[in-house]
């Protein structure tokens, strides 16, 4: 088997793509398109997201602490784009591209109505690491579109329609392959 030697990269893919929407008070909310956000911790749930310094959304993430992750479905992989390639400073994103501030519980940044889940959080903490800023964020909220839940109440997140990115492209996530736990699953007789 042929391999080779690449400089160090990012080469975790696919990752999920994300519209985090923040805003400060008195000026218009902004949404900023992420693909570097994860899952940190399960209790207290966290979260985070890597923002360039020089994004728009970076100081109003840093002057208010608190942000909303907005998942991604195939219907809104043309505005999550949009919201990664257009600046906040230039240009109203909700507005541009028909999306609706949907007012939230724990924070002051509105989420994204057209997303099927927004993830309200404060951040806890900060870290400079080279050319992005990773904001480590408490979960304080959720909030999941009704039609997404099953007749006993359970969520049904895989049949929303989620995108992934992965290394420049957007893919919509298919097949399922397993469950956790089913390597050692035992068999039915």
């Amino acid at each position: 088997m042929a391999k080779q030697h690449w400089r160090p990269g990012n080469m975790l893919y696919p990752v999920p793509a994300v519209m985090v929407s923040c805003g400060r008070k008195n000026e218009r909310p902004n949404i900023i398109t992420v693909a570097w956000a994860g899952t940190v911790c399960s209790d207290p749930a966290m979260l985070s997201i890597s923002v360039r310094p020089e994004r728009y959304s970076y100081d109003i993430i840093r002057e208010t602490g608190e942000f909303v992750v907005n998942l991604v479905t195939k219907d809104l992989v043309f505005a999550t784009d949009y919201c990664g390639v257009k600046s906040g400073r230039d240009v109203d994103k909700y507005k541009e591209m028909g999306l609706t501030p949907l007012g939230s519980q724990k924070v002051s940044a509105p989420g994204i109505a057209e997303s099927p889940v927004n993830i309200e959080c404060k951040v806890v903490r900060e870290l400079a690491l080279g050319s992005h800023t990773m904001f480590v964020g408490e979960v304080v909220n959720v909030t999941v579109e009704d039609k997404y839940l099953n007749e006993s109440g359970k969520f049904e997140l895989n049949s929303t329609g989620l995108v992934s990115y992965s290394h420049g492209e957007y893919f919509l996530l298919g097949e399922k392959l397993g469950k956790f736990g089913y390597s050692v699953q035992r068999k039915k007789k």
